[in-house]
């Protein structure tokens, strides 16, 4: 029975080795798989970091895109609307004031006695239109020298919808978007827009 008994505790301390070597296996695999999802995480974290950069690039390419349609199209809807000649074209013209203000406007068209100044953005809200008439009310503090010019406000996108543009005309502001041409006035035909 003596024999027996141990055989047995043998038999079990031979079970408790392998078990212990199990463990320690499993305690290696569980330190591997760690160092596996550490560097999964490492990468997944920089893989995020490049997709908002270009995220980022692409918004302000989109931004960009916007004012670069606009800037050259205005002088040929202002011929085509208002029968004037462009004299000066201005594009990103962002002034500071004495009183640490800044405000940039995205391009300035002069012509005839008149000044157009546009917005442009990748999309346009109600609330665009409305900030918007904050900016126009201010241009002259920005710029004096501009203060005997009647004063045009022009919102510009890549795609505006019919309830926006309404809206917009309420404001007083011509409406550019893409169309047939680079760019189109998209105002419903006989609009006058405000001068300021």
């Amino acid at each position: 029975e003596m024999k027996v008994f141990k055989d047995g505790v043998d038999i079990f301390k031979d079970e408790m080795r392998v078990f212990k070597d199990g463990v320690e296996i499993f305690k290696d695999e569980m330190s591997d798989f760690k160092d596996e999802m550490k560097v999964f995480k490492d990468e997944a974290r920089e893989i995020n970091r490049d997709m908002n950069r270009k995220w980022g690039e692409m918004a302000n390419k989109l931004g960009t895109i916007t004012e670069d349609l606009v800037a050259p199209s205005l002088p040929r809807i202002i011929k085509e609307e208002f029968d004037l000649e462009v004299s000066d074209l201005i594009v990103r013209r962002k002034k500071k004031l004495k009183d640490g203000r800044v405000k940039e406007y995205d391009t300035i068209a002069i012509g005839g006695g008149y000044i157009f100044v546009s917005s442009a953005k990748s999309s346009l809200k109600n609330a665009d239109a409305d900030k918007f008439v904050h900016d126009i009310k201010e241009f002259r503090e920005f710029f004096p020298e501009f203060s005997d010019y009647k004063l045009i406000g022009v919102l510009a996108s890549l795609y505006v919808d019919e309830g926006f543009v309404k809206h917009a005309e309420k404001k007083g502001f011509m409406v550019l978007s893409v169309g047939d041409q680079l760019m189109e006035v998209k105002n419903t035909k006989g609009f006058k827009p405000k001068e300021w």
